[in-house]
This record gives structure tokens, C-alpha cells and sequence, in this order.
């Protein structure tokens, strides 16, 4: 009686796999393209003199809040008026927000580069003592 129970399990085991299928299929289809994306993008990289500067920009962009649109009341007539929003700060237009992003964004990488030469020198003197 209870090899019929574990084949009965056995059934609706694989019943339900095959139910969930599309979607475990899909997650690993898409699991597949964001590997082969990154091998390709590493590929291309080798090639590319200013690739470390761009992944460099990229990690910088990630530490930084986008731009937000809001609606505030204009001081003069009370209507909504469309206004960006960027570390508190309101601008008039998006490209205005978006200039003080980018300027964020390469003050951020110019800071890792101005501290990487006192990183590696770190480096080397602990590897010097090992």
C-alpha cells in the first residue's frame, strides 16, 4: 500500500513540474541571455582601452538616485507645475536634473580613481609582509 502512495506522490510530483514549466523554463531562459550578454560584453572588453572606465562610471551610476518628476503648486498661480527632483534639489527641467546627476556620477568615479593608487600601494605592502 505505500509503494501506491509514493507512486501516487511520484505522479503529482511531476504533474505539478509540468504545470510550472513555462515559468521555470522561462527563468532559466532568461538566467541563459544575462550570461551570454556578460560573456559578450567581456569579450568586447578585452578589446576596448576605456572598458575599466566604463564599468567604473556604470558602478558610480548605481550608487546614485535617479531623477524623480513631481508635481508641485506654482508660488504664482496654485497650478501644478511639473518640476525633477534630484537629491532634494528641484529643478525646472530634466536635462538640468540630469547634468547635476551625470556630475555626481563622474565625481563619484573621479573619487575612486584619486584613491586607487593608496589602495594598490596598500596592496603591495601586504603582499610584501606575506
Amino acid at each position: 500500500m505505500s509503494s501506491l502512495w509514493e507512486m501516487a506522490l511520484i505522479i503529482l510530483a511531476a504533474l505539478a513540474l509540468y504545470y510550472h514549466r513555462a515559468r521555470s523554463l522561462g527563468a532559466l531562459n532568461r538566467f541563459d541571455e544575462r550570461v551570454t550578454a556578460r560573456r559578450q560584453e567581456e569579450i568586447r572588453d578585452r578589446q576596448d582601452h576605456t572598458a575599466h572606465y566604463k564599468h567604473t562610471l556604470r558602478l558610480a551610476e548605481e550608487q546614485v538616485e535617479e531623477v524623480q518628476t513631481i508635481a508641485v503648486p506654482d508660488a504664482r498661480t496654485a497650478e501644478p507645475v511639473t518640476r525633477y527632483l534630484f537629491e532634494g534639489e528641484q529643478f525646472a527641467t530634466r536635462e538640468e536634473a540630469q547634468t547635476v546627476r551625470a556630475d555626481k556620477i563622474r565625481a563619484i568615479a573621479r573619487g575612486f580613481y584619486m584613491e586607487l593608487p593608496r589602495a594598490l600601494a596598500e596592496r603591495r605592502s601586504k603582499d610584501k609582509l606575506n
